[in-house]
């Protein structure tokens, strides 16, 4: 029997606590008479310290799915599709697990509590175990992009669980290449856009060219540390537009 089949909606509030312990309650707290809920009650046992971890990994993670896919305002169909494969392929939950899995979200939803409470109760739970934080980072990241795009909005909110889980912003920013695309950047080194021409682009490369050029930066007499800066933003002009350059096929 596993954890969710020890799960009694009067306890689930009171074994978590907190703001997830809160929205476990407002999930499990009633109606335990149809077949889903008898799938929960087995008895007034307490559960172990691992079934322990394995419910607030549960709750929190949807919980904080839930306020993310909700802090633009609408939540997609491809948002929902993400979540939904999270579930089964990153949890293995099955037709039961996932129905409660969509009643902890929809709890979450309708919950006071913000994103970086529910976060701060994760990592107080699993904050020597990295490997978990990173899952949570990850999943996040997914469900942020699912539209094919991640705002503002939603990065701030990872972002804002990467400052709880302490986590360092190199690794999240490689976690993140894995599912952003940050060609953008080089667009933003030659201050162009994506939707600018080949000619827009090779006008403003050689204007970013003849401004840091080393030689144009030593005749003006610039401090030399100013001359190390110039030397480096003249190297990373250059990368950005090679790269765009054999991105486009110019």
């Amino acid at each position: 029997m596993g954890w969710m089949g020890k799960l009694v909606g009067g306890a689930i509030g009171f074994v978590l606590g907190g703001p997830l312990g809160a929205v476990a309650g407002a999930t499990f707290g009633h109606a335990f008479d149809t077949s889903e809920d008898r799938y929960l009650s087995d008895g007034n046992r307490l559960l172990s310290s691992g079934e322990t971890s394995q419910l607030t990994f549960f709750v929190a993670a949807f919980s904080m799915i839930a306020k993310l896919a909700r802090v633009d305002g609408r939540i997609s169909e491809e948002e929902i599709d993400s979540i939904r494969a999270v579930m089964v392929k990153d949890l293995n939950l099955d037709i039961q697990g996932q129905n409660i899995a969509i009643r902890i979200f929809n709890a979450a939803i309708q919950s006071p509590e913000p994103f970086n409470e529910f976060a701060a109760q994760f990592f107080k739970q699993f904050q020597t175990q990295p490997q978990l934080l990173e899952l949570m980072i990850d999943i996040l990241l997914r469900v942020s992009v699912a539209d094919d795009r991640m705002n503002q909005q939603e990065e701030n909110l990872i972002l804002e669980a990467v400052r709880i889980f302490r986590f360092h912003p190199d690794a999240y920013q490689r976690i993140k290449s894995r599912y952003v695309d940050d060609f953008q950047k080089y667009y933003a080194i030659l201050n162009s856009e994506k939707t600018d021409s080949n000619e827009q682009i090779k006008k403003q490369y050689r204007k970013l060219v003849f401004e840091y050029h080393p030689d144009k930066i030593i005749s003006k007499g610039l401090p030399e540390e100013f001359t190390k800066f110039a030397n480096e933003k003249f190297r990373e002009i250059q990368e950005a537009y090679e790269k765009i350059r054999k991105e486009r096929g110019i």
